[in-house]
């Protein structure tokens, strides 16, 4: 027999207007009602009909997740998390999250589906995107959120994580353990993270009386992957300017940082300390277990579906940054 929200209402004690209130989360109900009501769907295992509700509401219930096929391959620890953490949320919402990558150069045959057949109510945009597909979201009368990125041009919404904040952990306690010569290796510092890492790095040498030396900083690479960490890492030996510890930008070329100081046979953190940054999972199985910076990648990615959420229910733009707090994790490598 299949279950209706007459059912749940009469189940429930309620109206079914009350019921449809708590279904797509609108206001007007107690707490405590609310709680029953949902309860109560959970007993009866009822599934509201998500394609009638759009037709009421005019809403799709579907929000659209994009990533660079670059960002969804090659960084995948730390990009998957976030989507996890906005597809779990979505749910707590009866929301549908649709995901697709797109190739890091931009063409129309990368337009996504759902964007042609207006099948969403918003995008969560995660990492750094192609300035041609943020041209093509702004002819769209839809909401928009960024998640570790900000478009270098117009308004936006952004979920960062605190960057500057968790550089200067990351710098401070290595100061702290008598490192005064500390080596930034850092890639694409046009990505806002990367380039506010920096920003970071450089305001704890300068609150603690360090010089900044840019013979000891290197942001040539075009990406952040183990292979940039590594060559990076390599020509800053190469150079032979005088270093005891590396922060680098991110778990990904710290792992190429290690990799290269192992060939040389420098012992780490005996004779270099290092300090990565997102706390990816297997930076605590590495040998040694890498300090760094914990970003919680689940909670940026609920917080954005949280955010969409509530723009689609109250029809409001926003615009700004919401910072998610960081921590610094110490381990062995320090």
């Amino acid at each position: 027999m299949t279950i209706t929200i007459k059912d749940v209402a009469r189940k429930a004690g309620v109206s079914v207007s009350t019921v449809s209130l708590v279904i797509n989360n609108k206001p007007g109900v107690t707490d405590a009602t609310r709680q029953k009501i949902l309860k109560t769907i959970d007993e009866l295992n009822y599934h509201p009909h998500h394609f009638a509700r759009g037709l009421a509401s005019k809403r799709k219930g579907n929000i659209g997740f994009i990533l660079t096929t670059y960002h969804f391959s090659r960084a995948e620890p730390f990009y998957t998390r976030i989507f996890l953490g906005s597809e779990l949320e979505a749910r707590n919402h009866n929301y549908y999250i649709l995901l697709t990558t797109v190739e890091s150069k931009f063409s129309r045959k990368d337009i996504p589906r759902f964007l042609l057949e207006k099948n969403i109510d918003g995008v969560i945009l995660a990492g750094k995107i192609p300035a041609g597909l943020i041209d093509y979201l702004n002819r769209f009368d839809l909401p928009v959120i960024y998640i570790d990125y900000v478009p270098p041009k117009g308004k936006s919404l952004a979920i960062l994580m605190d960057n500057v904040d968790g550089a200067i952990q990351a710098v401070t306690h290595l100061n702290e353990k008598g490192h005064k010569k500390i080596a930034f290796i850092g890639g694409d510092i046009s990505h806002p993270s990367i380039g506010a890492r920096l920003e970071g790095y450089k305001s704890a040498l300068k609150k603690n009386r360090i010089p900044v030396s840019e013979n000891l900083i290197f942001t040539s690479a075009s990406d952040t992957t183990t292979q940039s960490g590594y060559e990076m890492t390599c020509h800053l030996l190469e150079q032979k300017t005088p270093f005891t510890a590396i922060f680098a930008a991110n778990d990904a070329m710290a792992f190429g940082c290690m990799k290269c100081l192992r060939e040389k046979h420098i012992r780490i953190p005996d004779q270099v300390a290092l300090v990565g940054f997102d706390d990816v999972e297997i930076a605590s199985q590495m040998e040694p277990k890498l300090t760094t910076v914990r970003v919680n990648k689940e909670d940026m990615g609920a917080l954005a579906v949280k955010t969409m959420v509530d723009i689609i229910h109250s029809e409001r733009m926003l615009q700004g940054k919401f910072l998610v707090p960081v921590e610094l994790v110490v381990r062995e490598s320090t």
